[in-house]
């Protein structure tokens, strides 16, 4: 499997910010801003592996400045590290007042995007290399956020056994 430059993945997505893609205070749903994070992740990571792609985690998304009602969003995604069977895949989401030209950063984010087969197995992917110094510095620390990743991932098994699937309170009906 040939290699491939993270830049061969690169996904854009712009997107108009309409009342129905905003919340009370006329900004855009945080929810809607992580669906759209998910969308062009897959999108980049499907480009990368020329397979179907499922999300395995996404890292936190810190929400750094509002999206208007209006404003447009634009979501820029590439491959920044590969394993085996898995892609790491960074995001950055960049808000534009149309009329002032004005633009910041509102998120980003990375997520961990897994190849599968036509029998929805992990399958392999090819390994991505960095080319622009940001690329490089982003593939330099991957190795350590996937150890993160994992310890978390632990974590989370452990308190989804822990805490099972029923609620003590609704055995002693606490709230009824």
């Amino acid at each position: 499997m040939e290699s491939k430059p993270s830049v061969a993945s690169l996904s854009v997505k712009n997107s108009h910010v309409l009342p129905s893609d905003t919340n009370g205070h006329g900004t855009l749903f945080g929810g809607q801003l992580m669906a759209y994070i998910d969308d062009v992740a897959a999108i980049s990571a499907t480009r990368h592996a020329r397979r179907l792609v499922v999300t395995a985690s996404i890292d936190s998304v810190d929400f750094l400045h509002p999206v208007k009602e209006g404003d447009t969003i634009c979501l820029e995604a590439f491959v920044t590290y590969t394993h085996r069977t898995s892609m790491e895949v960074f995001v950055k989401a960049v808000t534009e007042n149309l009329l002032t030209g004005d633009r910041k950063v509102c998120a980003n984010a990375f997520l961990t995007m897994v190849a599968i087969n036509e029998n929805n197995q992990p399958t392999e992917v090819p390994e991505v290399y960095p080319e622009s110094d940001e690329e490089k510095w982003l593939h330099r620390e991957a190795e350590k956020r996937a150890q993160i990743r994992k310890d978390r991932r632990k974590i989370a098994k452990e308190m989804s056994e822990r805490f099972g699937t029923s609620f003590p309170w609704n055995e002693t009906s606490r709230f009824g």
